[in-house]
Order: structure tokens, then C-alpha cells, then sequence
């Protein structure tokens, strides 16, 4: 193999790297950011099924049909 294609090919495998890293950050980070917004949601469902036997409702509010169906 030529001194060139040695050459190309580690060029093109640290560009590589650089992306995996790159894209395994953005993961990282939308892991963390999932696991916030499932933090959250699950308190609001929380607060929405204490207030729905707080009024009486008798489904929770998530199973309600609209009013128009």
C-alpha cells in the first residue's frame, strides 16, 4: 500500500472518530433530556390523577373522550 492511501486512510478514520464522538455527545445528551421530560410528565400524570379523584372524575383525564365524540 502506498505512502498516500496509508495516508488517506488515517485521515479518514480520525474524521470518523471525531464524528462518532460528535454524535455520541448529542445521544448523551438527549438521553439526559428524555429523562428530565419522563421525570416531568410522570409528575404532571401524577397531579392530573390526584385531581381527578379530588373532583370525582371517574377516568382519568388522559382516557377522557373530548366532549365533541
Amino acid at each position: 500500500m502506498s505512502d498516500e492511501r496509508i495516508t488517506q486512510l488515517e485521515m479518514q478514520t480520525a474524521h470518523q472518530t471525531r464524528i462518532l464522538e460528535e454524535l455520541n455527545d448529542v445521544v448523551t445528551q438527549h438521553g439526559r433530556e428524555i429523562d428530565i421530560l419522563t421525570r416531568r410528565l410522570r409528575v404532571v400524570m401524577e397531579r392530573l390523577a390526584e385531581h381527578d379523584l379530588a373532583t370525582g372524575d371517574t377516568a382519568p383525564g388522559a382516557d377522557q373522550k373530548p366532549p365533541h365524540w
